[in-house]
């Protein structure tokens, strides 16, 4: 699924883990819902697998939301001034780059975010304290070249186009409007990284809101997956959720960090996906599969008591 067709570049993607989490979600959906889609990356390999034909896509991140909404609506206008806008760099593509961005914060234009996001360094977003998009160029390249984004936005429109609802809600929001019927993945920021504000994220969550909002899904028998604290290493993100919660507990690993291999460690990235109660009953047999395919890849499963972890 890595080559599944994917125009953003964004730190912090599932796209790399979709193969892994879509294989603890039902094979038919009715409606997949992301409340924190950021660049929808599970939204558009489920639909590549057929799973659901209605989406919808949320963030709070609003100039991200709207240029999804181009890239699968209007896939031509945002190709075309996405070509437009790389050919203009010219010899002094790193002064090009500081005039996009100063005239992305002055109007929140989505169609210049996506040059921001194939030119900015590693993908990764960043905002200075007043809101504002402050993340630096990569020296070292361009940005994804027009013919490359061209064959990644076509490729997105034609999974999700006429498919998806996109709106930028509190996440609260959404979550009290979806129905048993829907299923709901979130990837919210790591609680404990984070918090209210980081430079790293365009919004931050409340742990102690996030959990009433996920004893509230569990009430109303929404089913649900959440991916939300990791390991790298020893080093531990975020607060695990509460045992209360029910919830099941998978833990992927990512692989090694590219990072610490740089500086000489052999530090694996591992990620937490927690499924609500009701998604995996009858299916004992698939996980005790899965538990035992996995025990190689150092990949974790725990069941709060139902299963033992694998080491």
């Amino acid at each position: 699924m890595v080559n599944l067709p994917h125009p953003i570049q964004y730190q912090g993607s599932k796209r790399k883990l979709a193969s892994k989490i879509l294989s603890f979600l039902p094979n038919k959906i009715e409606r997949f819902v992301e409340p924190f889609a950021g660049t929808a990356a599970i939204s558009i390999a489920v639909a590549s697998k057929n799973i659901s034909q209605c989406f919808w896509l949320n963030d709070i991140n609003k100039p991200l939301i709207e240029l999804l909404e181009i890239i699968v609506e209007q896939s031509d206008e945002i190709v075309s001034y996405y070509t437009n806008i790389w050919n203009a760099q010219n010899h002094d593509s790193i002064g090009h780059y500081f005039e996009v961005r100063n005239k992305f914060n002055q109007t929140n234009d989505p169609k210049l975010f996506l040059y921001l996001l194939a030119r900015c360094v590693k993908g990764s977003v960043r905002y200075n304290s007043e809101g504002l998009f402050n993340q630096s160029p990569d020296k070292r390249r361009r940005g994804t070249q027009p013919h490359k984004m061209r064959k990644n936005i076509e490729g997105v429109s034609a999974l999700l186009k006429g498919k998806c609802q996109f709106t930028s809600l509190d996440y609260r929001e959404v979550l009290t409007t979806v129905k048993s019927s829907d299923f709901v993945y979130l990837d919210p920021p790591y609680q404990g990284v984070c918090g209210n504000r980081d430079s790293r994220y365009f919004s931050g969550i409340n742990f102690d809101d996030f959990v009433i909002s996920i004893e509230q899904l569990n009430q109303r028998g929404v089913p649900f997956a959440i991916s939300y604290d990791g390991k790298l290493g020893n080093k531990t993100f975020g607060m695990p959720l509460p045992q209360e919660l029910g919830l099941r507990k998978v833990e992927i690993e990512v692989g090694r960090s590219s990072q610490a291999t740089l500086l000489g460690r052999a530090e694996i990235t591992i990620e937490s996906l927690y499924l609500s109660p009701n998604l995996l009953n009858g299916q004992s047999s698939e996980l005790e599969s899965y538990i035992s395919k996995a025990a190689r890849q150092l990949t974790l499963l725990e069941m709060y008591g139902q299963f033992s972890a694998v080491t």
